[in-house]
């Protein structure tokens, strides 16, 4: 079993999953708080991905301060702070679609912000004033970096992204790796996608072609491309997320030692996730 799809730790597992352990847990529904969350293998030890504020979680065992749960967007597994974490679940009615927007206690830009939001984060909208969406907790975020409709080109979420810095195990715009690129992409456009790039390439069928949308493979490694000729990838080569002439990338990763090129993926447009 792959450790990152069982919803089970070393005491625990979850009801009904078929997982052996001396403990089942029904599991309880949460959802994430926090702008953003760190998915730890075990509690405070290495990052393996990030959830985003709104995400909706299965908590199956808590342990010091930490909460083992499995994720509803994408069912990957593990650690997170309980103190990011909040059973308070209003109806989700919007996304935030911009690259990262920032929270106000009133609707006035003027207003000194109360906290910011990375692109993907999923939200409570009660009302609008003005030019600012109402939220569930009382703060208010701008309408223009906000929607209820997923966006129709996974690559021009992607693109939205440019320059932010690479982040191992990363999913904002605080940081993101090039797995979290293309969840992050293909979730924006409502297309269901795996948390790591050997999953993704897993995920979807083969093509010999290339095309604008679909994904491209190297060992540990995944970019998006926007065309036949050009990607858009979270590299550690920059340090950033960046563009890059894709036959380019093959001959630079290749003379690295990193290749060799894998072939490219087209992700499945009729699997879909619940938007927003």
């Amino acid at each position: 079993m792959d450790r990152r799809l069982t919803p089970a730790t070393d005491r625990v597992a979850l009801r009904g999953s078929g997982i052996a352990r001396d403990m089942l847990a029904d599991g309880r529904p949460m959802r994430v708080a926090a702008p953003v969350a760190d998915l730890l293998r075990a509690p405070g030890g290495a990052r393996d991905r990030q959830l985003l504020h709104g995400a909706d979680v299965t908590l199956i065992e808590e342990r010091d301060g930490w909460g083992f749960v499995q994720a509803a967007a994408d069912g990957y597994c593990g650690w997170v702070a309980l103190s990011a974490l909040t059973g308070e679940r209003p109806a989700i009615t919007h996304r935030v679609t911009a690259a990262a927007t920032h929270l106000y206690p009133a609707a006035d830009f003027k207003r000194p912000e109360r906290g910011s939001l990375p692109m993907g984060a999923r939200l409570s909208v009660t009302g609008t004033e003005g030019r600012f969406a109402r939220l569930a907790d009382g703060l208010f975020v701008p309408v223009q970096h906000i929607s209820d409709a997923a966006a129709e080109d996974p690559a021009e979420v992607a693109l939205r992204l440019i320059g932010t810095p690479y982040l191992w195990g990363g999913n904002s715009r605080l940081g993101i790796d090039c797995s979290g690129l293309a969840q992050a992409a293909l979730h924006g456009a409502g297309i269901a996608c795996p948390g790591d790039s050997d999953l993704q390439r897993d995920a979807f069928p083969e093509t010999e072609t290339v095309q604008r949308g679909d994904l491209l493979f190297w060992p540990g490694h995944v970019a998006l491309a926007l065309d036949a000729r050009t990607m858009v990838h979270a590299t550690a080569w920059t340090m950033s997320v960046i563009t890059e002439d894709i036959a380019a990338a093959i001959a630079r990763i290749d003379a690295a030692g990193d290749g060799p090129f894998l072939g490219a993926r087209r992700p499945r447009l009729d699997d879909r996730i619940a938007f927003p």
